[in-house]
Protein backbone atom coordinates (compact mmCIF):
# COMPACT_ATOMS: atom_id res chain seq x y z
CA UNK A 1 0.00 0.00 0.00
CA UNK A 2 1.43 3.39 -0.76
CA UNK A 3 0.64 6.02 1.49
CA UNK A 4 2.67 9.02 0.53
CA UNK A 5 5.83 10.49 -1.44
CA UNK A 6 8.55 12.07 0.68
CA UNK A 7 9.28 14.74 -2.23
CA UNK A 8 11.12 17.73 -0.07
CA UNK A 9 14.70 16.27 -0.12
CA UNK A 10 16.87 17.57 -2.82
CA UNK A 11 18.12 14.20 -3.83
CA UNK A 12 17.13 10.81 -3.58
CA UNK A 13 16.50 8.97 0.30
CA UNK A 14 19.12 6.92 1.09
CA UNK A 15 17.84 5.12 4.27
CA UNK A 16 14.18 5.43 6.12
CA UNK A 17 13.34 4.15 9.41
CA UNK A 18 9.72 3.97 11.77
CA UNK A 19 9.53 4.83 15.19
CA UNK A 20 8.76 2.01 18.25
CA UNK A 21 5.34 3.33 17.84
CA UNK A 22 4.86 3.59 14.15
CA UNK A 23 3.50 6.86 14.43
CA UNK A 24 6.65 8.86 12.64
CA UNK A 25 8.91 7.86 10.01
CA UNK A 26 12.71 9.32 9.39
CA UNK A 27 14.20 9.91 5.95
CA UNK A 28 18.03 10.31 5.25
CA UNK A 29 19.39 11.43 2.34
CA UNK A 30 22.50 11.79 -0.07
CA UNK A 31 24.71 13.79 -0.12
CA UNK A 32 23.01 16.20 -2.43
CA UNK A 33 20.76 17.01 0.68
CA UNK A 34 22.58 15.63 3.78
CA UNK A 35 19.71 16.03 6.09
CA UNK A 36 17.14 13.81 8.10
CA UNK A 37 13.68 14.39 7.98
CA UNK A 38 10.87 13.54 10.41
CA UNK A 39 7.67 12.66 9.27
CA UNK A 40 3.98 12.26 10.54
CA UNK A 41 3.24 8.30 9.44
CA UNK A 42 -0.24 8.97 8.79
CA UNK A 43 -0.67 12.35 7.11
CA UNK A 44 2.81 12.78 5.52
CA UNK A 45 3.14 15.88 6.98
CA UNK A 46 7.09 17.02 7.84
CA UNK A 47 7.81 17.41 11.77
CA UNK A 48 11.27 18.40 11.68
CA UNK A 49 14.33 18.48 9.49
CA UNK A 50 17.95 17.77 11.17
CA UNK A 51 20.74 19.78 9.77
CA UNK A 52 24.16 18.65 10.90
CA UNK A 53 25.65 16.56 8.32
CA UNK A 54 28.25 17.59 5.93
CA UNK A 55 27.96 14.47 3.81
CA UNK A 56 25.07 11.51 2.38
CA UNK A 57 23.48 10.08 5.42
CA UNK A 58 23.49 6.32 5.19
CA UNK A 59 21.24 5.09 8.31
CA UNK A 60 18.91 6.17 10.77
CA UNK A 61 17.60 5.00 13.67
CA UNK A 62 15.04 6.10 16.43
CA UNK A 63 15.47 4.87 20.39
CA UNK A 64 13.54 2.62 22.04
CA UNK A 65 11.35 4.94 23.53
CA UNK A 66 10.80 7.57 20.17
CA UNK A 67 12.06 10.13 21.70
CA UNK A 68 15.91 10.39 20.17
CA UNK A 69 17.25 9.54 16.74
CA UNK A 70 20.98 8.44 15.41
CA UNK A 71 22.00 9.11 11.89
CA UNK A 72 25.21 7.39 10.30
CA UNK A 73 26.94 9.83 7.41
CA UNK A 74 29.66 9.40 4.86
CA UNK A 75 30.96 12.77 6.54
CA UNK A 76 32.38 9.74 9.32
CA UNK A 77 30.27 11.02 12.40
CA UNK A 78 27.08 9.56 14.23
CA UNK A 79 25.01 12.02 15.47
CA UNK A 80 22.16 11.84 18.15
CA UNK A 81 19.32 14.03 17.98
CA UNK A 82 16.67 15.28 20.22
CA UNK A 83 13.52 14.25 18.03
CA UNK A 84 11.48 16.83 20.24
CA UNK A 85 13.52 19.88 19.68
CA UNK A 86 15.38 18.62 16.14
CA UNK A 87 18.92 19.70 18.40
CA UNK A 88 22.14 18.08 17.96
CA UNK A 89 22.79 16.28 21.30
CA UNK A 90 26.14 14.77 20.57
CA UNK A 91 28.33 13.72 17.63
CA UNK A 92 30.40 10.42 17.38
CA UNK A 93 33.86 11.34 15.79
CA UNK A 94 36.42 9.01 14.00
CA UNK A 95 34.62 6.52 11.77
CA UNK A 96 36.94 5.90 8.34
CA UNK A 97 32.70 4.57 6.89
CA UNK A 98 29.55 4.66 9.17
CA UNK A 99 27.16 2.95 7.48
CA UNK A 100 23.92 2.12 9.85
CA UNK A 101 22.87 2.75 12.84
CA UNK A 102 20.83 0.47 15.32
CA UNK A 103 18.61 0.97 19.10
CA UNK A 104 19.38 -1.34 21.77
CA UNK A 105 16.61 -2.74 24.25
CA UNK A 106 18.15 -0.20 26.81
CA UNK A 107 16.79 2.83 25.02
CA UNK A 108 19.62 4.00 23.48
CA UNK A 109 21.23 4.07 20.29
CA UNK A 110 24.61 2.62 19.04
CA UNK A 111 26.41 2.54 15.85
CA UNK A 112 25.53 -1.26 14.14
CA UNK A 113 28.50 -0.84 11.63
CA UNK A 114 31.18 1.29 12.10
CA UNK A 115 34.26 -0.16 10.13
CA UNK A 116 37.57 1.75 10.73
CA UNK A 117 36.24 3.51 14.04
CA UNK A 118 39.43 4.64 16.16
CA UNK A 119 39.46 3.72 19.64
Amino acid sequence: VFLFALKEHAGPVRCVAFSPDGLRLASGAGSEDPTIRVWDATSGRELVTLKGHSDGVAGVAFSVDGRSLASASEDQTIKLWDISTGREMRTFKGHSKAGSVAADKKATVAPAAAAGAKK
